[in-house]
């Protein structure tokens, strides 16, 4: 029943406004109250909805899906390149995530579910085959070892955790790069200058690493051969989440000496981050 309190005369007619609506029963359940902050909860729908995309989408379907006014959504990813978050690719007219977004997903990951289910995971395989294993993740065009266990009677390797290194050079970056959008790809590594190296061997080019992507997704697995470290070589899979995208990758590295069956070395790595991901609720790809 509606209460009603009377305003004054306005050109002899009686303005009746409504003050307050008193329903005859309760609603079921109390409704969603509107974000206190408009702005901040389009944004991180975006980031969301973005997140859950196995590739880049246009703005128009972003304001359709999310019903957010087009010129709104424009301005909002604006300010959301213009931090890192997102990457604008004008052929496409599409967008995607950004590095500032792997950041996240990687201080997500050090924080605790992805060392702590993979670590148990780590150091099986390395006590199985005797070499030392390495979990990591994407950090812009690193990778940072989160998990590293080290088989005994080894030699002493680069990698630790906490540790950063160029991802176009390790088989873990190798096999999360290869399993990327190209145009994400493309978005990391515009040109030559995005390229570091340490042995002067790896890609210096997109077009370099472009050749050694496609023979990781031909293969099933990276490789490295001395790029990091000289007379090193290693092997690394891809832990992919539900939608395809790579969350974190193995690897297993050992000695140019040491006599291995590198074949059984990539089954074992690749059995592995698949326990990884159904520990991780993916299931097996």
């Amino acid at each position: 029943m509606s209460r009603f309190h009377t305003l004054p005369y306005r050109s002899g007619r009686v303005i009746c406004q409504s003050v307050s609506v008193i329903p005859d029963s309760q609603p079921s359940a109390p409704e969603r109250s509107a974000p206190q902050v408009p702005a901040a909860d389009q944004t991180l729908r975006i980031l969301r909805f973005l997140a859950r995309r196995a590739g880049p989408v246009a703005a128009s379907a972003l304001a359709r899906e999310l019903g957010i006014p087009r010129s709104t959504v424009y301005h909002l990813l604006a300010t959301l390149e213009a931090h890192g978050f997102v990457v604008h690719l004008p052929q496409e007219r599409r967008w995607g995530l950004g590095t500032s977004a792997f950041e996240l997903a990687g201080g997500y990951a050090r924080q605790e579910p992805l060392a702590r289910l993979g670590r148990p995971l780590l150091a099986g395989l390395a006590d199985r085959l005797g070499e030392s294993a390495h979990l990591a993740v994407m950090t812009g065009r690193d990778v940072l070892y989160i998990v590293e266990e080290r088989a005994l009677r080894r030699p002493a390797l680069i990698t630790d955790v906490g540790v950063r290194l160029p991802a176009h050079l390790t088989a873990t970056g190798r096999a999360m790069l290869a399993a990327l959008p190209r145009a994400q790809v493309r978005a990391l590594y515009p040109d030559a200058g995005s390229f570091a190296e340490r042995t002067g061997r790896g890609p210096s080019t997109p077009r370099e690493l472009r050749e050694v992507l496609r023979d990781v997704r031909r293969e099933g697995f990276a490789r490295e051969d001395g790029e990091v470290t000289a007379d090193f070589r290693s092997v690394g899979v891809a832990v992919r989440d539900h939608v395809g995208w790579p969350v974190a990758a193995v690897a297993m590295t050992w000695t140019d000496e040491a006599p291995i069956d590198e074949a059984g070395i990539v089954a074992a790595v690749a059995e592995t981050a698949q326990q990884l991901q159904r520990r991780l609720g993916y299931g097996g790809r």
